[in-house]
């Protein structure tokens, strides 16, 4: 059977998304199924669900895949290769395909807006989006002020449609606030363009790539299964997809104490 939009928001209604939330959405097109009108329906039924004074937020990422095919090389050689390469223009470039189709959808949706990170790019449209996308540290780019911040500040939630049990993206802004001795930090070198010209950038951050600390596979995932387990969502479907619907406070705090009492190195040894 092929969803509709208006199906699709009364499945979300169910969830209990109500008129005026501010959400953060990851979602899977393959796992909501057969949507009449696609990937627009589903930013649709959402937006319809949350109405004129509610926010839907995404992280939309950027296509560096040229950076991806220097970034094993040392730092100096890496940011000459860069420069050798065309930028990419921050302010109009696709999403990133890694993230999915929903993404590349939702940012080329009208009125929606953009966010100008050389990394993290975020979008959203709604009354909270300037203050969620724009303006956010160059560096430590989600953490403190960060649109995970924010969206936390401003009592959001999440809402997962077959998402990747490692798809949280707001556990990184967990990683900031936990207690681990010794994060892993990592840098990154970007080309790009923006409003002020073409330069290649440094960010510096927590690793948000391999994790803050060793860990046995991913602890995203594992954060997740628990955090569900313990009552603090709401669960149902979407289409085809399973849904879970949850306060962004409520996971950065759970999984912020989680990585506290087991990646420390100490609790990692015993």
């Amino acid at each position: 059977m092929t969803a509709t939009r208006t199906h699709l928001s009364e499945d979300l209604s169910r969830l209990s998304l109500k008129p005026g939330d501010l959400v953060m959405v990851h979602a899977s097109l393959r796992a909501i199924g057969p949507v009449e009108g696609g990937a627009d329906s589903v930013i649709g039924a959402i937006l319809d669900t949350i109405g004129p004074d509610g926010t839907m937020v995404m992280v939309i990422g950027t296509d560096h895949s040229a950076r991806e095919a220097v970034k094993h090389l040392p730092e100096a050689e890496q940011v000459e290769a860069l420069k050798a390469q065309a930028p990419v223009d921050i302010r109009t470039a696709p999403a990133d395909p890694e993230i999915g189709a929903l993404a590349e959808a939702f940012r080329t949706t009208p009125g929606v807006i953009a966010g100008l990170h050389p990394d993290s790019r975020f979008a959203a449209i709604g009354p909270a989006a300037e203050r969620i996308v724009r303006d956010i540290p160059l560096h430590d780019y989600l953490g403190p002020d960060s649109p995970l911040d924010r969206l936390c500040d401003k009592q959001g939630k999440i809402l997962r449609l077959g998402a990747d049990e490692n798809t949280v993206t707001a556990l990184h802004l967990a990683e900031y606030y936990a207690g681990v001795a010794d994060k892993r930090r990592v840098r990154r070198w970007y080309h790009i363009t923006d409003d002020a010209g073409s330069r290649v950038v440094h960010v510096d951050s927590l690793d948000d790539s391999d994790g803050i600390a060793a860990w046995d596979g991913d602890y995203f995932g594992d954060i997740l299964n628990e955090f569900l387990a313990s009552g603090k969502a709401s669960f149902g479907r979407v289409g085809r997809a399973r849904a879970e619907l949850f306060s962004a406070n409520d996971i950065v705090c759970f999984g912020s104490k989680w990585m506290t009492a087991h990646l420390n190195p100490k609790k990692r040894a015993s």
